[in-house]
């Protein structure tokens, strides 16, 4: 999945098979992953993989599980939402690595903190 994205965002609550990413330029990918097993999956050589690490990126990633929930009655969706607390913690954040400095926002508040020369709020 993603091979070759150029944009757009993309929530992925199933599995991905093996190269996960190759080729990725552009867009973001928020990948579920209950399992642990993501990261052998993915294909690390141009790409941030990173877990939520803010509260703008884990609010965007909610906006999306919802809207599919909302469009699709998803019973994962759901139960996702319903443990949120829990769950968000079984997500990756992926990005092109050469498009990190062009986020609109950090991908961690620590990220964030040292762009302004302070310290993590």
């Amino acid at each position: 999945a993603c091979e070759y994205m150029t944009g757009g965002r993309v929530v992925i609550l199933g599995e991905v098979g093996d190269n996960f990413g190759a080729g990725m330029t552009g867009g973001m990918a928020f990948v579920y992953d209950p399992d642990g097993r993501f990261m052998d999956r993915v294909n690390p050589e141009s790409l941030q993989v990173v877990r939520i690490g803010t509260s703008h990126w884990e609010a965007e990633l909610k906006g999306l599980v919802e809207a599919h929930a909302e469009a699709t009655d998803s019973a994962l969706a759901a139960r996702l939402l319903n443990e949120w607390d829990v769950e968000i913690g079984k997500f990756w954040q992926v990005v092109p690595t050469e498009i990190v400095p062009r986020l609109e926002m950090p991908l961690s508040d620590e990220e964030g903190a040292a762009a302004d020369g302070g310290t993590p709020a």
